[in-house]
């Protein structure tokens, strides 16, 4: 069963170069450039093809409803569920923020905001271990990191450290596009700041608020 799987998989791979040799082909001519595109294909569809490739299909169904595969599962959920509820506390402010503020602050908050998209997963790892560990910049106090490193509560901020900048950069760039004409003609008929940011902002950006809380996720 395994082999027919890994053979599968293979010629879909297979397959798949073929037809992107053929199209780079007919549409540029450009050998470079074919080549650039078989790598990129490669490149997404070997892991994928090794995860079939070890995978027990005839007891997938008894080990994908197994105890342990639903605590993981459950588990998965929650924290994903959680992180996301966090970047949405913290990102649509800075999304506001960064689209808004013409204060000098925000030429530093927007590169710390975007930090985790270029740190690699290590480095981001190793960060929040010095500043949420036992002996962290902020875990050291009042016993902080003995209650958040290796938890649950670690995941959490993991997702959300990693996944913050994508519902940032959705919330920030619609609001750039939209302007502020709606905004300023709801303030010059007396709306407060809060008002505005409830009936007016968050109303028209709720699209891009909606796709980057699926990034986020």
């Amino acid at each position: 069963m395994r082999n027919r799987f890994t053979a599968a998989a293979a010629a879909i791979v297979t397959g798949a170069l073929a037809l992107t040799a053929c199209s780079s082909g007919a549409d540029s001519g450009d050998g470079a450039q074919g080549e650039k595109k078989e790598l990129s294909i490669v490149g997404f569809a070997v892991p994928l093809v090794a995860i079939v490739a070890k995978v027990d299909w005839p007891r997938f169904g008894e080990l994908v409803t197994s105890e342990d595969s639903r605590t993981a599962l459950v588990l998965s959920l929650e924290t994903s569920l959680a992180a996301t509820l966090v970047c949405i506390v913290l990102g649509v402010p800075l999304g506001v923020i960064l689209a808004r503020s013409r204060s000098r602050i925000v030429g530093v908050l927007r590169p710390l905001v975007l930090l985790p998209l270029v740190l690699p997963p290590v480095v981001g790892g190793i960060a929040l271990l010095y500043a949420f560990g036992r002996r962290g910049l902020v875990g050291q106090y009042g016993g902080i990191g003995g209650h958040i490193a290796f938890t649950t509560v670690a995941v959490v901020l993991a997702q959300a450290f990693v996944a913050l900048p994508f519902l940032v950069l959705a919330v920030e760039g619609a609001l750039r596009t939209l302007g502020t004409d709606f905004e300023h003609t709801a303030a010059t008929l007396g709306a407060p700041p809060s008002v505005v940011l409830r009936r007016i902002t968050l109303p028209l950006v709720l699209p891009a608020l909606l796709s980057g809380t699926v990034l986020a996720f």
